[in-house]
């Protein structure tokens, strides 16, 4: 990435219509990641309609049960008429959405035959379209970046599926993209929270160990250094797995990518000052964790 994508002005957030009503519960904690995925959009654009349970069940003609259990994750696994009927009351593109609610039905073990019966209805509503002009533009620029990241945590076809899903989870809350205070503080934060969704997790930091065998580090050195060397980048990914969240992301692109101060700050939406920052306090807790000072023996006497 070589030039920061300076995102327009967008309006400024409208207060949350204040609806009757019992109001819709969480989601639900056994809600898969992919479920996830496309699920937190759409409850988000309907919290933010003004739209009550009542009037959306009339429109769709789906019963106001069922629709709050499709928007908490509860039950058996939506199909696709209900999801699609939704999303045209809350204007949201339909091509992100089906992909994303494809994906999460293999993830619910439903077969294929399954999801081609729930589509056959309704074809138009799964043909490829094109996402905005300035989605893809940012796409175009920040793609390679979010790829390279991703690939820190995840093996190939991981990365891939979860550098698209970033892609398709925005396209769904691009006006709430744009309308954000930066543009690129939220598409980081959505594609971290992708990443880290199919990321395995240990004690509750990411196990990103696996990666070692990958760095450039590894492919540069001779054979006969390949050991010792997967074995200082696992210890060192260990510790880093420890560090905070913006830490860590600043760490990945300034040590593992080899990105510039400039970059870095570009792709997070932070300033320089502040990757300067997270990167000194991160170097320093990794010394303290993997270059202990030594212990001074007591007094004797």
């Amino acid at each position: 990435m070589t030039t920061p994508f300076e995102p327009p002005e967008g309006p400024r957030a409208q207060p949350v219509p204040v609806r009757p009503g019992r109001k819709l519960g969480p989601i639900v904690g056994s809600v898969g990641s992919a479920h996830r995925a496309w699920l937190e959009p759409v409850r988000q654009r309907y919290l933010g309609s003004g739209l009550t349970l009542s009037e959306l069940s009339v429109r769709i003609m789906y019963a106001k049960s069922k629709l709050s259990e499709l928007l908490r994750g509860i039950g058996l696994y939506p199909r696709w008429e209900a999801v699609h009927g939704l999303s045209r009351e809350l204007d949201l593109p339909s091509w992100p959405l089906y992909r994303l609610w494809r994906q999460a039905a293999f993830e619910a073990h439903k077969s294929r035959g399954w999801v081609e019966r729930c589509t056959e209805n309704s074809a138009l509503s799964t043909a490829p379209t094109p996402p905005p002009l300035d989605h893809r533009a940012y796409r175009e620029l920040v793609g390679d970046d979010y790829t390279g990241y991703a690939q820190v945590f995840l093996d190939d076809s991981q990365r891939d599926s979860a550098v698209s899903d970033t892609f398709d989870i925005l396209w769904l809350c691009w006006n709430d993209a744009l309308a954000s205070p930066d543009l690129r503080r939220f598409a980081w934060n959505v594609l971290r929270a992708t990443v880290l969704a199919k990321t395995p997790h240990l004690d509750g930091r990411p196990e990103f160990g696996a990666a070692a065998f990958d760095t450039v580090v590894l492919q540069s050195l001779p054979e006969a250094d390949h050991v010792d060397q997967i074995a200082e980048s696992m210890e060192l990914f260990n510790a880093m797995s420890r560090l905070p969240a913006h830490q860590l992301d600043v760490m990945v692109l300034r040590r593992l990518r080899g990105n510039s101060e400039e970059q870095a700050s570009a792709l997070l939406g932070i300033s320089q000052a502040i990757v300067r920052s997270d990167e000194r306090h991160a170097v320093r807790f990794l010394e303290s964790v993997l270059c202990p000072p030594p212990e001074i023996e007591g007094n004797t006497e």
